[in-house]
């Protein structure tokens, strides 16, 4: 039988994966600056700054691009080390937790490595999975956070067979127009991205609604939360496309040009963190019980992890 953590392991997995949510969040917003400033590749070499170990590069040279890309680096070494310490709390707490933590942990390694290939290789392929993975990272974070917290131990409520499977669909509706934005921001795929934004927006309301219905304590607010997230992003998505692919006319120049795409890189993060919120609790409920701690060896706690 799995040891089960005590409840100050789990208070200390449950920080240490909010932090990782939080340096994730802020290491996307650097991806995007990285990506949308044409900086990525600014520092020629890796794992090594301009031949300096990277933690002893010179704060004085980081300027222009060399800051963005450099700050990118060193934020995705505070992820790393946030991960390293979050799998080795989630293994003290045992059960299914362990396994969430190792994931989390190889896919951290594979996303440094994978940055770091992309300076070497000059390959746009690996910056394609690089942003794609970011993503799929953060939403894992987001997962354990969640499973980790004492709310999710409250009973679901009011989310039944058919609203399970929608949300499930949700989420996995909302990671393909995450990866086919990287498509258009690494090889100019409009179209699909723009397919994409429909499917969402005819797709995800429908399931905000039946969320906003179910009452349950977390997944009733994700919806809520999901539904004033799209209406912020078909804002930021609009203005994106009209400064990047017309001539018109928009206020504050580069500065607005630079802000719109990333901002609504940023957004799609927190509709996927939202909808992966709702996706957990959907899962819970298949269980049939109550949200139980993945800790515990019972056959619902299997089914919750693997859908």
């Amino acid at each position: 039988m799995p040891r089960r953590g005590d409840a100050a392991t789990e208070i200390v997995a449950h920080r240490l994966a909010l932090t990782t949510v939080a340096a994730t969040f802020v290491l996307i917003l650097f991806g995007g600056l990285v990506t949308n400033t044409g900086s990525a590749l600014a520092v020629p070499d890796w794992p090594t700054t301009f031949g300096y170990n990277m933690f002893l590069y010179p704060w004085s040279q980081m300027v222009g691009g060399i800051f963005y890309e450099h700050t990118h680096r060193l934020l995705g070494s505070v992820v790393g080390l946030l991960t390293i310490a979050l799998a080795v709390a989630l293994w003290r707490e045992g059960g299914w937790l362990r396994w969430l933590g190792l994931i989390a942990l190889g896919a951290v390694i594979v996303q440094g490595v994978l940055g770091g290939l992309r300076v070497v290789l000059l390959k746009e392929t690996l910056a394609i999975v690089h942003g794609c993975l970011a993503q799929a990272f953060f939403a894992l974070a987001v997962a354990v956070a969640l499973l980790t917290s004492a709310r999710h131990r409250t009973a679901v409520q009011g989310i039944d067979a058919t609203t399970r499977t929608l949300t499930l669909a949700a989420a996995a509706v909302v990671y393909v127009q995450i990866v086919f934005g990287a498509l258009i921001t690494h090889a100019g795929w409009i179209a699909l991205h723009l397919v994409g934004a429909a499917a969402v927006f005819a797709f995800v309301p429908i399931v905000t609604a039946r969320l906003r219905r179910s009452a349950d304590p977390i997944a009733a607010p994700a919806g809520v939360l999901l539904l004033a997230l799209l209406a912020v992003q078909l804002l930021l998505g609009a203005g994106s496309f009209v400064s990047r692919f017309s001539a018109v006319w928009i206020p504050g120049g580069q500065v607005t040009m630079l802000a719109l795409p990333v901002a609504h890189r940023l957004v799609g993060s927190l509709i996927l963190g939202a909808v992966v919120v709702a996706a957990v609790r959907a899962l819970a409920a298949g269980a049939g019980r109550a949200a139980p701690r993945l800790t515990a060896p019972a056959k619902p706690v299997l089914r919750l992890v693997r859908g």
